[in-house]
């Protein structure tokens, strides 16, 4: 039986370092003890609600201790606790309701009206269980003994990702696998362990603080929170919508070493806070800062470094279909050079229609694929998981839908997502290089390139772009300054300004918006 079951792996941490502070949210805190009681207790009131091994239990929650325990507690019984998206419509919750078969869900008061409205679409949702008052009575009156049947690495995690260009989709892996691909066997810059034991025995005698700013239900911030719990550290949890200011306050009241933005649109906000603040918050505890989930762009990258030029910056890149695969640490004021860097892990370059890999230094454009440690697939999608998880000389592959090209060293360059290319003329233009090019400009705040209708290229090039407040860019300038990098065809045909660029709550692009933005312009 595989040893690496992710509640087996929990307990023994929480064995090891009972006292430690685990948790901290809104100037509470809960202890490793204290947290593995209360998930026992609500792993024990599943199972009064007749929740059994396998069955789905979604998490319709921000950032909240809630989260954490509810997450632990379906593990503990083998059931799978699935993240579910505050900001999803009405259609998409009904939706993945549905398509993941929940059998219940924790949710904030502020979402009863919105989970009543969709039970009623949702045969197999049995309960629901509200933060507060009835949670609590709901772990008093149930055992805090930890007393569950045996479990497996063979347990499922699943992730549920989409919904800014298609409906959410489910992806399956086994537990093992997860562990070491999408947390980094609880340390990504470190070898695999191999047993429980090393685990416990590589944590830290000086406990670490991470300020975890991205929402649970991303993988950027689940899959950060449980690489810091596996290795014994404290995580600080940000509850609420993202105050830049109060980031940097925070890093200094709670002295955190470590923090993760979420590409761009976390890091300008961040880095323009601290611009304006004076006087500056100590933050001289903080040792390393991240960025994951969504690009990072080079000129903030870049500004980062410069700001804080001693600090090392680590870009990470990864997907629900792959986890971590890929990413450099940084340091100086350019960040040309990095300190370290950990490629591309059995990843390769392939062709889509051969489903073989590109010869190196060809300039063929493929689809990012990695082997190893790969999902099992798409739950409720057998099609889907076909078309993405495929054979190729004897080894499972997980086609991503980045694209890119391989150069003759064998180095991979990420070109953007195959889904939102733009065809222009017979040209595929892939809009995060536009956009890369475009935020060099100091008054370019933030930017989406899209691909519209054109009569004679089929698609052009359009840029959405909200100005940095106190500049006036012009569409002849942003033009010029793509032409000066970029070959004519990938230039913007149209820039049009807006007041805001509208994302995800994680950072993520909201390429439709964008697109309809384009349309009516």
């Amino acid at each position: 039986m595989s040893q690496f079951n992710l509640a087996d792996l929990w307990e023994a941490v929480a064995d090891h370092v009972p006292e430690r502070v685990a948790l901290r949210c809104r100037g509470e805190q809960r202890t490793y003890a204290q947290l593995e009681e209360r998930a026992n207790r609500l792993a024990h009131w599943f199972l009064d609600q007749g929740v059994a091994p396998g069955q789905h239990i979604g998490l319709y929650l921000q950032n909240c201790f809630e989260y954490v325990e509810g997450t632990l507690a379906a593990y503990k019984i083998r059931a799978v606790p699935i993240n579910v998206n505050y900001r999803y419509t009405a259609d998409e919750l009904q939706y993945l309701f549905n398509d993941a078969d929940l059998v219940g869900v924790l949710n904030q008061s502020s979402y009863d009206e919105r989970v009543a409205e969709v039970a009623s679409g949702t045969p197999t949702l049995g309960w629901s269980l509200t933060p507060g008052e009835a949670y609590e009575r709901a772990l008093e009156s149930s055992s805090a003994e930890r007393d569950f049947d045996p479990r497996s690495g063979d347990d499922h995690y699943i992730l549920y990702t989409g919904g800014t260009t298609g409906m959410p989709k489910g992806v399956v892996w086994r537990q093992e696998d997860a562990f070491f691909a999408c947390m980094g066997g609880g340390d990504p810059s470190r070898p695999e362990v191999t047993s429980v034991q090393e685990l416990i025995e590589r944590i830290a005698p000086q406990q670490s603080t991470f300020l975890a700013l991205a929402p649970l239900m991303h993988a950027a911030g689940g899959w950060t929170v449980m690489i810091n719990l596996f290795g014994g550290n404290r995580v600080v949890l940000w509850a609420g919508p993202l105050d830049a200011a109060a980031v940097w306050h925070t890093i200094e009241q709670e002295s955190v070493t470590t923090s993760s933005a979420v590409g761009d649109a976390v890091m300008r906000p961040l880095l323009d806070a601290w611009d304006a603040m004076e006087p500056k918050p100590d933050v001289s505890s903080l040792v390393a800062f991240s960025s994951g989930g969504a690009p990072l762009s080079p000129a903030l990258r870049e500004r980062f470094l410069s700001t804080f030029p001693s600090l090392p910056l680590s870009d990470g890149y990864g997907s629900s279909e792959t986890g971590i695969q890929a990413g450099r640490v940084f340091v100086g004021p350019t960040g040309d050079k990095p300190e370290s860097q950990f490629l591309a892990r059995q990843a390769v370059v392939m062709d889509e229609e051969t489903h073989q890999p590109v010869p190196p230094g060809s300039a063929r454009v493929g689809r990012i694929a990695r082997t190893g440690r790969i999902p099992l697939g798409y739950y409720n999608d057998p099609a889907k998981s076909a078309a993405t998880f495929v054979e190729w000389d004897g080894k499972r592959w997980s086609l991503t839908g980045d694209m890119g090209t391989v150069a003759n060293d064998g180095s991979i360059t990420l070109l953007g997502r195959g889904s939102i290319s733009i065809n222009t003329g017979g040209e595929k233009v892939y809009p995060e290089e536009v956009e890369a090019v475009l935020r060099r400009n100091d008054a370019v705040y933030d930017v989406i390139v899209v691909g519209t209708p054109d009569e004679r290229w089929g698609q052009r090039v359009v840029a959405v772009v909200q100005a940095t407040p106190g500049t006036e860019p012009t569409e002849e300038d942003l033009r010029a300054q793509a032409r000066r990098s970029l070959a004519g065809f990938k230039v913007p045909k149209q820039v049009i300004f807006v007041d805001n660029v509208v994302r995800s709550p994680t950072g993520k692009a909201d390429y439709r918006w964008a697109a309809d933005v384009a349309a009516r312009s």
